[in-house]
């Protein structure tokens, strides 16, 4: 069976995009204005809305990570942009309890990707594209969160469909390799070949 290389995705933004937006949302207007501070330092800033309510965080967390948090209305979380010092971050939007629901972005080395959420934060679905310029979009049990169907592209050019049972464990693999000749592969639980296409030649008899 063919390796999985689409069960995995890691995230990240820009940081000068988290830059543009303090410039334009969060920095007081009468500094702009007045221009009497090039620059301000904090660990923190705050957007409150005209009734005081907190709408927008920008600040660094204990991990030395810089973290943009939107929120509505009733302060429920809504969006957040995570930037952490080793360049690896996320863009997330959450449900009404916080929960996420969609996960966005690229990683330095990495693989970069959409990922979306069903209720109680299971993976359902990834579509993502690593390094090597290999593309692959995987379908979780909405119930385990295990992968159960993943479809790629190998940077050889190979095509595979992948189906997994509710373990987790690799089934059944469809694939066309480069020289354009299809093949089929069954496998058991314990992931050994029990059948296949095309057949291998058997020996001719003596």
């Amino acid at each position: 069976m063919s390796k999985r290389t689409w069960l995995y995705v890691a995230l990240t933004l820009s940081g000068g995009f988290i830059g543009g937006v303090a410039a334009t949302q969060l920095a007081p207007s009468t500094a702009i204005a007045s221009r009497a501070a090039r620059s301000i330092k904090a660990s923190e800033f705050v957007l409150v809305d005209s009734d005081g309510t907190k709408r927008a965080a920008l600040q660094m967390t204990d991990d030395h990570s810089a973290e943009l948090v939107m929120y509505d209305a009733s302060s429920r979380e809504r969006a957040n942009i995570l930037v952490t010092k080793n360049g690896v971050g996320t863009i997330g939007f959450s449900e009404d309890a916080g929960a996420p629901k969609v996960l966005i972005g690229a990683a330095p080395g990495g693989r970069d990707g959409v990922t979306l959420y069903g209720q109680n934060n299971k993976l359902l679905a990834g579509l993502t594209v690593g390094n090597n310029n290999e593309p692959s979009l995987t379908l979780y049990d909405p119930n385990t969160g295990r992968a159960r169907v993943g479809l790629g592209v190998a940077s050889n050019g190979t095509p595979a469909l992948a189906l997994f049972d509710g373990n987790g464990k690799d089934r059944a693999e469809l694939h066309i390799n480069p020289n354009g000749k299809p093949g089929l592969a069954l496998a058991d639980e314990n992931g050994k070949t029990i059948a296949g296409m095309p057949a291998k030649e058997q020996p001719s008899a003596q």
